[in-house]
């Protein structure tokens, strides 16, 4: 409840609309049900009254029928800008629900995406959102219009006859009873169906991740067993929802009946008993509350059952909104100027998960314009440390500077805007080739994206495509070769002009001699001038390094240059002459 409560809160900036839509549905309300008056006078006056003349009852119902289509005109031409409007509300409030959500998804901790499939996200953003524009659109606005017309037509139905309506009341505590306890089933049925749910994307978008790795081991069998087992306990939770789903209307019908078969059993027996209380006119009118109650009625039940379907998404997106954010930026944050580049790890030691330590008391700088190599076995921290450094984690113990500055005191997106990076698996977006250079940066304009192409030898294999840097790329880069997107990922990394430069090296061992070459010249060009950190399977990066950070397990190992390393016969020399005889760095063998 207190969730629903919060999704109420989005209505806040659309107050004055909610006003207006409140009061057309108190107009709605009172001109609808005020209908029935009418067609008891009718009856009474018109129709039933022997004493009155003729000409007089026929002018009488002449009036009374043109005000009924007077009042039912007005009533629903009002009723439909009613639902025009409330739907434009709830629209905006979806709108700003998706916006928040998404938002939230951007400024996640990177450690948040480590342990959360991309499938049970995607159903967080899109599908549970859909759920909910249903009932946001139709259901909270809507819920209220019901209850004012309920309302409405409790106070003529008691006005008309106290007795009758006590006769309607009777039915009503086993009718919600009944409702209640469906309403608690369907909440559990759509827990059910928004968990598989989640569980099936996540599925479906791992296999199509690794559709060439299923196909090349023969897996289709496996996958296809897989999805059918997740795809049967979803079709079995969505037949729970139908099932309990089903009940609602059959339960407001039988409601309904029940209350006429005692309206018409309480005043027929009055009329027939004489009574003045009870008319022919009034009977009728009564009989027209007892349908026109219940219609608001079912329409709620029908909204209680979308509320029960959206409840699971309500709870399952204000978890991902309250989810904690680990990498916050400080309340009062240093504006960096144009970095110097000088970075130091001061005793720093981190762990992913709990006390699983990936980096232990590690300490080392790197001075301005350096060029820094970290060399080590896999899972050795050499990756976690550029991590580090753009705060996409935060450190446990210790501290990381930059000009001697904590990183944890600079605004992420002021931190991150003077980084570079070159990782080895390079990202390409769905747009043009200058979309994927630029990303629609406004201080970088075409004349910048053409001279960061020309500068790491780019602009050839883009000028030779179809429509040049306007050539639409495919997901992922489709088409293109791996050296052609490390190529353009090196491009957008310097379009950007960053003090401090990031760079995984290892990729460039899956390319052919030529555009290794390519590749090798402008990662050359890049680390020119700039603080450089290279996460290093390259001899030639190696050697050419400044500096050389030798990690194991975690630990700093040993520093110092490649001829100082080589000379100590140690963990590097062991390291390097593994790379030297390995097939990917034989073009780097020295001669």
């Amino acid at each position: 409840m207190n969730k629903a409560k919060r999704l109420l809160s989005y209505s806040a900036p659309y107050a004055g609309w909610l006003t207006l839509a409140f009061a057309l549905i108190m107009f709605t309300s009172l001109a609808i049900n005020y209908l029935p008056v009418l067609i008891q006078r009718v009856t009474d006056e018109c129709l039933m009254d022997a004493v009155a003349p003729a000409d007089d009852r026929v002018a009488l119902l002449m009036n009374l029928g043109l005000i009924y289509l007077s009042i039912a005109a007005v009533g629903h031409a009002t009723r439909y800008v009613q639902a025009m409007l409330t739907a434009w509300i709830g629209q905006r409030i979806i709108y700003d629900l998706r916006l928040s959500v998404f938002r939230k998804v951007l400024n996640l901790h990177q450690a948040y995406f480590d342990r959360t499939a991309v499938g049970t996200l995607m159903t967080r953003v899109t599908s549970d959102i859909e759920r909910l524009q249903h009932f946001v659109t139709e259901g909270v606005v809507g819920s209220i219009a019901d209850v004012f017309m309920l309302i409405g037509i409790m106070g003529y139905m008691i006005w008309f006859s106290p007795v009758l309506t006590l006769s309607i009341l009777a039915t009503l505590p086993f009718l919600f009873a009944l409702m209640y306890f469906v309403n608690a089933r369907l909440r559990d049925a759509n827990r059910d169906i928004r968990d598989r749910q989640s569980k099936l994307n996540a599925l479906i978008q791992e296999d199509l991740t690794g559709m060439t790795t299923i196909q090349l081991f023969n897996r289709e069998a496996s996958a296809l067993n897989e999805f059918g087992e997740r795809n049967t306990r979803l079709r079995s939770a969505y037949y729970d929802e139908v099932r309990w789903f089903s009940l609602y209307f059959p339960t407001i019908e039988g409601g309904q009946i029940l209350a006429i078969l005692l309206t018409l059993a309480a005043g027929g027996f009055a009329i027939m008993q004489g009574s003045d209380a009870i008319t022919v006119g009034k009977l009728i009118a009564f009989l027209a509350y007892v349908r026109n109650f219940f219609h608001p009625l079912g329409s709620l039940s029908d909204k209680a059952g979308s509320f029960q379907v959206a409840i699971a998404s309500i709870e399952r997106i204000f978890n991902l909104l309250d989810e904690e954010e680990k990498v916050v930026d400080p309340e009062s944050p240093e504006p960096p100027e144009r970095l110097a580049g000088r970075i130091a790890f001061n005793e720093v030691s981190f762990a992913y998960n709990d006390d699983d330590w990936v980096i232990k008391n590690l300490s080392f700088s790197v001075e301005p314009g350096q060029v820094l190599a970290v060399v080590g076995a896999t899972g050795a921290g050499k990756s976690t440390i550029i991590n580090l450094i753009g705060r996409f984690y935060d450190v446990q113990q210790g501290s990381v500077t930059i000009d001697g500055v904590d990183v944890r005191n600079f605004r992420k997106s002021d931190l991150r805007g003077r980084l570079g990076y070159v990782f080895q698996d390079p990202f390409i977006f769905t747009g043009t080739v200058a979309d994927n250079i630029g990303l629609g940066e406004p201080g970088i304009g075409r004349a910048d994206i053409v001279a960061a192409a020309e500068t790491v030898n780019a602009r050839g294999f883009i000028e030779a495509m179809p429509d040049g840097f306007d050539t639409v790329l495919n997901e992922r880069g489709e088409g293109l070769s791996l050296g052609q997107k490390q190529l353009l990922v090196m491009a957008r990394a310097l379009a950007r002009d960053p003090e401090l430069l990031f760079v995984l090296d290892e990729a460039t061992a899956s390319v052919d001699t030529a555009t290794e070459t390519l590749i090798q010249d402008a990662l050359a060009k890049l680390i020119s001038n700039r603080t450089s950190i290279v996460i290093a399977h390259r001899l030639s990066t190696i050697r050419n390094a400044d500096r050389i950070l030798v990690m194991r397990h975690g630990e700093l190992v040993d520093q110092g240059t490649h001829d100082e390393l080589m000379a100590r016969e140690g963990y590097y020399k062991q390291l390097y002459e593994l790379l030297m005889h390995s097939p990917e760095s034989s073009t780097d063998h020295p001669a």
